[in-house]
């Protein structure tokens, strides 16, 4: 069934322009975090680890990496109705600049949660998110992303760090389903 995906992906957006958009962001990023310290990147987990590598990597500023793991979907990919935190901080990020590093902000309910309780609850100096993919045609809640990569209509998309059943994470390229093959 893995062919069968893989020969249904049209390419969205190739690893060459995801390559060149991710240096542009993180000159952006840079430019922003050149007079400032302590920036932590947060790689919310599964989808955003490959994003959020290839951006520090591009970084032109010193920086941590920490992860989060969260849930919000519930089954046949419909959004729930809560945030469950499956993977929480280990470390303090009391007065530190964080940017939330995730691969798609659809809904906003998952990142406008993250990002409100960092602020509330661990008390950094500030937050702000990054996303490889902004779907706003999804959005429940008036939620913007910082920096965004690409915005993108309402497609079922596959690849780097995007997965369907936790499979096609490592797809070089960023995809799209036609309809869904059930594997």
């Amino acid at each position: 069934m893995s062919e069968n995906i893989r020969a249904s992906l049209t390419v969205l957006f190739s690893e060459e322009e995801i390559n060149i958009r991710i240096t542009e962001l993180a000159e952006q990023i840079s430019n922003d975090y050149k007079e400032k310290k302590n920036l932590v990147l947060i790689c919310v987990l599964k989808g955003g680890v490959f994003f959020t590598i290839d951006l520090s990597r591009k970084l032109n500023v010193e920086c941590e990496i920490e992860f989060v793991e969260l849930s919000s979907y519930g089954e046949n990919f419909e959004s729930a109705k809560e945030i469950i935190v499956n993977k929480d901080l280990i470390c303090s990020i009391e007065n530190k600049n964080i940017i939330i590093i995730e691969d798609i902000v659809d809904t906003g309910r998952t990142l406008n949660y993250l990002k409100n309780d960092l602020k509330i609850n661990k008390k950094p100096l500030s937050v702000k998110t990054c996303v490889m993919l902004d779907k706003p045609s999804r959005r429940e809640l008036d939620f913007e992303a910082d920096y965004v990569g690409f915005t993108i209509e309402d497609k079922f998309i596959i690849g780097y760090g995007l997965d369907y059943k936790n499979k096609f994470r490592n797809i070089k390229y960023i995809g799209y389903m036609k309809k869904l093959i059930n594997t």
